[in-house]
């Protein structure tokens, strides 16, 4: 049948309800399935109107903002709510909604993965250690090795999957992946909301005298909203909920760069005599002839909307000045810029003040704990693995809180080990199954038993030495 001869029925057949019957592998309710159809319906319905005298505005007051005082609706009630899906977010929710409790889980941005994805920081630096005697081991394991062997089996998942090498995932597919976990979990999910502050209680805890947190507000589209938890933890990377509880903390200064993807790589052919700058070309990704390119960027102060502004705006001049510099050599001019990342590289920025601190002199000492509750890798695996205090995820002097990813106490020179992608894995996982078991047990974070954490750990095979 030819183009022309087709009526809007069949066409919509052929085309709109042909990629429906075909399906892309989603694993999605039927209640909420989505369908690649064009859009048929032209009238939007009529909703709910609204007079405007319910809105509660600041006011102006002698030359300040005012913020009246308002009641807020409580949109959730959970066991443990894990603020921040990035890799430690996502691992915190799956380990307690494993583990047997109500897990509500809470984003920014539309996707889960955090810079793993939307930062397109896809090279998996981190999982490998050297033993004493120089053999590699993989101490990274849990929930971040489960991760890495079900991106092997999607399309274009992952590449350079071997022993001893640090793997590179794709971010689109990484999402999905992602999507499917928390789902499987039956993890509350509310998405597009910002954790704008803290909610603590009027009663300090009786035994410590310290605030106890029970939730937090999320600003969304509709104003804001409480979370009501019995545990909370802060993955935010940016400490943005610890930082309004009262938890002791530390802000630091460091790199701040905007990674991106080039594509049509596989196309350069370099005309004689002509030399293509290879240092703007990036690394390998599981597709072909897409690279992506890191940017190490200046130090700058990741809380700082004026710094984040400039920065977005610079980098983007840059990775164009870049760009152009790689197309207009002598066969790459079927180089492309594919994306850059929608959210900017911030490394890391506040840093909770634990009951124990880990430092890069303990770390390569293998200094052990007690309370050990995860390892952590090296880059490329040149040094030992090292012990994750249980003390480094809990604030020293507020309740019911717990962070992971790169805000777990630690001295700056640890901020390179903290940040990276496998280690905010094993201390989501940590943090997860801790606040799972401090809910079953009734009992604070601080109190919580860790024989059970550690036993429910190994069961999610988590290495623990």
């Amino acid at each position: 049948m030819k183009l022309s001869e087709l009526t809007r029925r069949s066409w919509l057949k052929n085309v709109g309800l042909g990629l429906g019957a075909a399906g892309v592998g989603l694993s999605l309710n039927s209640s909420d399935e989505a369908r690649a159809d064009f859009v048929t319906k032209k009238v939007a319905t009529r909703g709910k109107e609204y007079s405007g005298e319910e809105a509660v505005p600041c006011k102006f007051s002698n030359g300040k903002v005012i913020r009246p005082a308002s009641e807020i609706p409580t949109i959730s009630e959970t066991d443990v709510l894990v603020v921040g899906g990035g890799p430690a977010g996502c691992c915190a929710a799956i380990a307690a909604a494993r583990a047997g409790v109500k897990t509500t889980l809470v984003e920014r941005y539309n996707h889960f993965g955090g810079l793993a994805t939307g930062g397109l920081v896809v090279h998996i630096l981190g999982h490998w250690t050297r033993t004493p005697e120089g053999e590699k081991l993989q101490v990274v394991q849990g929930l971040g090795e489960e991760m890495m062997k079900r991106l092997e089996g999607l399309p274009n998942g992952i590449c350079d999957r071997q022993f001893g090498r640090n793997p590179t995932v794709d971010s689109e597919v990484y999402k999905y992946l992602l999507v499917e976990m928390i789902t499987e979990a039956n993890i509350e999910v509310f998405l597009h909301s910002w954790a704008i502050d803290s909610i603590v209680d009027d009663n300090p805890d009786p035994k410590t005298g310290n605030p106890v947190v029970k939730g937090i507000l999320i600003q969304t589209k509709l104003g804001p909203h409480a979370i009501l938890a019995k545990q909370v933890i802060d993955c935010t990377g940016d400490g943005d909920v610890f930082a309004t509880c009262g938890c002791a903390h530390t802000r630091r200064v460091y790199h701040i760069g905007l990674p991106c993807r080039l594509g049509n790589v596989d196309k350069i052919k370099p005309a004689p005599g002509t030399k293509v700058p290879g240092h703007l070309l990036g690394g390998v990704t599981p597709v072909k002839g897409v690279r992506w390119v890191n940017m190490g960027g200046p130090d700058s102060d990741g809380l700082d909307v004026r710094d984040l502004t400039r920065l977005e705006l610079n980098h983007r001049k840059q990775i164009w000045k870049n760009y152009l510099q790689v197309k207009n050599t002598p066969g790459c001019e079927d180089v492309y810029l594919l994306e850059t990342a929608p959210q900017i590289g911030v490394r890391i920025t506040r840093v909770i003040e634990g009951t124990e601190e880990l430092t890069l002199e303990n770390a390569k000492a293998g200094k052990t704990y007690d309370s050990c509750v995860g390892y952590g890798g090296a880059w490329g695996g040149d040094h030992i693995g090292w012990q994750i205090p249980y003390g480094a995820l809990l604030s020293k002097n507020v309740e019911n809180i717990l962070t992971a990813g790169r805000s777990i106490c630690g001295a700056p020179g640890m901020s390179e080990l903290l940040r990276v992608i496998p280690n905010c894995w094993v201390s989501g996982q940590s943090a997860g199954v801790a606040a799972a078991v401090a809910v079953q047990a009734n009992c604070t974070a601080r109190d919580v038993n860790l024989n059970e954490v550690r036993r429910i750990l190994k069961e999610q095979k988590v290495y623990l030495g």
